[in-house]
């Protein structure tokens, strides 16, 4: 699926492509991949690195094609771990303005929103790049903060719960974090690598640098809190299932001897002896054994095992 948007007063979306114009790519399919490659002559190789789920963001230029590739956010509703990371590649040249992604994703309709409704214009295509980054980086925190309200609610649980399964979604809350971190790492060295590319005075904002540059140390940072956290409740979680399951042995070995009372007397009672002739002898055995189980259980109940 492709998209025509033309950076005028704002992202204004037209059924043609001309130059200049941001073609924006998601999920490309074999339409989408005759057009970059036909009509638009984006070189192949480009193309497949994007298509590389695994590819870190880095910069690569062929003859005067430029591939910028960030790693941008995504909710993960098919795998097992909620949030992770995918590439986006910026492919532009002088006149060819070109987004590649092979995944849906909530940040990029957000990114056209955001600018229609703050009315932005893209100068050229470095002010573009760093916007991006800066969505991203938006959209990072924004998806942390899901994440930490999952530790909260994973926290709730901890003085109850004896299952693996509470311990293995915050495992893959970790995973996330692991993967924001890095992304969020390889986004911020970009950043050198554009400044050196564009030195010109004419496509180096520096206002907007500095403001890319601090939204995503704030990214970092907000990672590197959540994660020493939820290493944290990981860590407590792991204890206190031990403990329950210490506590829920400990009341069953209290409610055994409890019964084995009972239990022992009756199996004495059974046998040939001559306590059979003595009048009330049954009832006599029931209100022992149910007074000794009753000292068993005050007894336990003091020791706190039940």
């Amino acid at each position: 699926m492709r998209k025509y948007l033309y950076p005028e007063e704002t992202f204004v979306e037209k059924p043609k492509w001309s130059p200049h114009c941001w073609v924006n790519v998601e999920c490309p399919d074999e339409d989408d991949m005759r057009f970059l490659t036909d009509s638009l002559h984006l070189p192949d190789d480009f193309l497949t690195d994007i298509a590389d789920p695994d590819e870190r963001p880095r910069t690569e230029r062929e003859e005067d094609w430029l591939l910028t590739i960030l790693r941008i956010p995504m909710r993960n509703t098919q795998g097992s771990v909620p949030f992770v990371t995918v590439p986006i590649g910026i492919i532009t040249n002088q006149e060819v303005l070109v987004t590649v992604c092979y995944y849906h994703t909530e940040m990029l309709p957000d990114f056209v929103e955001y600018s229609r409704r703050k009315h932005t214009v893209v100068i050229n295509k470095l002010d573009f790049i760093l916007r991006m980054i800066n969505s991203s980086s938006v959209w990072f925190q924004q998806y942390l903060k899901e994440i930490y309200s999952r530790v909260n609610s994973a926290e709730k649980e901890l003085e109850k719960s004896i299952r693996n399964e509470d311990l293995l979604q915050l495992m893959k809350l970790q995973k996330s974090l692991v993967f924001f971190n890095t992304s969020l790492r390889g986004n911020e060295i970009m950043i050198g690598r554009l400044r050196n590319i564009f030195q010109e005075s004419s496509h180096l904002d520096i206002d907007l640098v500095e403001d890319v540059i601090i939204e995503l140390k704030q990214a970092s940072n907000t990672v590197n809190i959540y994660s020493d956290i939820l290493t944290g409740t990981m860590d407590a979680f792991a204890s206190v299932i031990s403990n329950n399951v210490n506590a829920i042995m400990k009341r069953m070995t209290s409610f055994s001897i409890t019964l084995m009372i009972p239990t022992l007397i009756a199996s004495f009672y059974g046998m040939n002896v001559t306590i059979r002739e003595f009048p009330y002898a049954f009832f006599i055995i029931i209100a022992v054994s149910a007074l000794l189980s009753a000292v068993a259980f005050l007894w336990f109940r003091k020791i706190r095992w039940f």
